[in-house]
């Protein structure tokens, strides 16, 4: 897959070139909806309201790079039964009509064998994968076994790393690059870290590949304020909190859609 540009990576280029923002939401897989209403249906909404991809999250039990918000989603998710087999299940059978990705850690793919866990995440039809406890340099297995299987491989950058670190990540980097807004875990903050901005300037000078910034984006207004530099972002908690608390659709849906006026709006 390296070197060739994927289904996510055009999702989003598609947007770049018409000269708007990027927006993928995440959200935690299998966590229980409204009576009648499947994490599935929330993800179509998401997709419904003008998401360029959606960011799903494999519950694991021991998460490295998560916060309170997404912590709590994934323990309810694993106690109502999800597993990496039924997220991909049930991802086999939707049709967004926008490309996903999955978000987990190490432990689960190594576990599940990385040729097997890629050739799953293909035959789902999931377009690309994101393993934060995967660094670079231990990247190897992974990224062999996602190229066989046609799957994107989004690598994170973060603010820490020097221009050679950065540039070697975005050159192995499919989908987009993963720029982490700051220093921590994923959470919602009052106000934009000002290490968003540089990182995204950062690797923007050094890849033509989307710069989409995530971790710290809670607001429609810090989204809009990130993308004066950044291609898009990546709202997690926020979007992930919305549906614990309504458990309902329709809000994330209300909600996704107001990250995606204010990007119009720039």
């Amino acid at each position: 897959m390296s070197g060739e540009v994927g289904q996510l990576e055009r999702s989003l280029r598609s947007r770049i070139d018409a000269g708007g923002k990027c927006l993928v939401p995440y959200l935690t897989g299998g966590l229980p909806q409204g009576p009648g209403a499947a994490w599935t249906t929330t993800m179509g909404a998401i997709a419904a309201a003008g998401a360029d991809g959606v960011e799903v999250g494999i519950p694991f039990s021991d998460p490295v790079m998560d916060g309170p918000v997404i912590q709590a989603a994934s323990q309810e998710a694993l106690e109502a039964g999800a597993t990496p087999q039924s997220i991909l299940e049930e991802l086999t059978r939707l049709d967004l009509g926008v490309p996903t990705a999955v978000m987990t850690y190490a432990n689960l793919v190594f576990r599940f064998g990385w040729e097997r866990f890629a050739a799953s995440v293909a035959e789902a039809g999931v377009a690309a994968a994101i393993l934060p406890d995967v660094p670079l340099e231990e990247s190897g297995p992974w990224c062999d076994a996602a190229d066989v299987a046609g799957v994107e491989t989004v690598m994170l950058a973060a603010p820490t790393g020097d221009d050679a670190r950065l540039a070697a990540v975005a050159e192995r980097s499919g989908g987009f690059v993963y720029a982490v807004g700051l220093l921590g875990i994923t959470g919602e903050r009052e106000r934009l870290a000002d290490t968003s901005k540089v990182i995204a300037a950062r690797l923007k000078s050094m890849t033509d590949k989307p710069v989409l910034v995530g971790v710290g984006i809670g607001s429609p207004e810090q989204a809009a304020e990130v993308c004066e530099v950044a291609d898009g972002v990546v709202v997690g908690s926020a979007v992930v909190r919305c549906a614990l608390e309504t458990r309902s659709p329709e809000a994330v849906g209300d909600l996704v859609g107001g990250f995606r006026e204010a990007l119009a709006r720039g």
